[in-house]
């Protein structure tokens, strides 16, 4: 009979620590919601660019992340990894955050952390696929000067990015590469109104581009919640902006 192996200390916790931490996730299958969802996943399956715009809770963050990680996850796809570009634009809360000004930015990643937990039930999703390469995130600050090869973009919370910051980003695209632009222009920490007008000129060279599809969500695509949904609802019937 052959003889049992005696594991050490040191490799029992190894062995502890590679069973909680499985590097192989498993992607639910999400099915879109509503119209305008259904819009964006056949458009992003015909192969072209997306940028989904409008009211607050209808899931365009949650459906970006989830049609580039299916695509990246698929090892036979052509795209190798999902870089996620937002920008750090100081409000009134941030200046007031603890620690160096990675740690403040890395308060901007919590909504994927959170989305990744959903889409894979497991709340080290995120950091493992940090960890595998598969999801890269960015400020703005730090787009200047790069080439994105090899990779679906999403560039989200597009209201709080300049004309300069967007057009920055677009450019920077090289080859094999697809981009999701996401966000809402009544969602916005601008205070100047040139600043806030510029996605709005972005958003007038999308429409003219046939790589591009437009999708623009409307208060029937809010699934977050039936509380939000009434509120926005009344918030839009009063005209009121946030």
């Amino acid at each position: 009979m052959q003889e049992s192996v005696k594991l050490t200390k040191q490799e029992r916790r190894l062995l502890r620590k590679q069973n909680k931490n499985p590097s192989i996730l498993k992607l639910k299958e999400i099915q879109p919601l509503t119209e305008n969802q259904r819009i964006s996943f056949a458009n992003y399956r015909k192969g072209k660019n997306l940028l989904l715009h409008g009211t607050a809770g209808t899931g365009k963050s949650f459906i970006s992340l989830y049609l580039s990680l299916k695509e990246i996850l698929n090892e036979t796809g052509p795209y190798d990894q999902v870089v996620i570009i937002r920008s750090a634009v100081p409000t009134r809360d941030m200046g007031f955050l603890p620690g160096s000004l990675k740690e403040k930015s890395e308060a901007y990643e919590a909504p994927y952390y959170a989305i990744c937990n959903e889409l894979f039930d497991d709340p080290r999703a995120y950091e493992i696929l940090k960890g595998q390469q598969k999801i890269r995130f960015m400020t703005t600050s730090h787009v200047r000067g790069i080439t994105l090869n090899n990779c679906v973009v999403i560039v989200d919370e597009i209201a709080n990015m300049t004309l300069h910051e967007l057009d920055s980003i677009i450019t920077r695209v090289g080859q094999d590469c697809r981009i999701i632009f996401s966000g809402d222009f009544k969602q916005s920490d601008f205070t100047r109104h040139d600043d806030r007008k510029g996605l709005k000129e972005f958003m007038r060279i999308i429409r003219n581009m046939h790589s591009f599809e437009f999708i623009d969500f409307c208060e029937e695509d809010i699934v977050r919640s039936g509380l939000v949904k009434s509120y926005i609802i009344e918030k839009e019937k009063l005209g009121i902006c946030a």
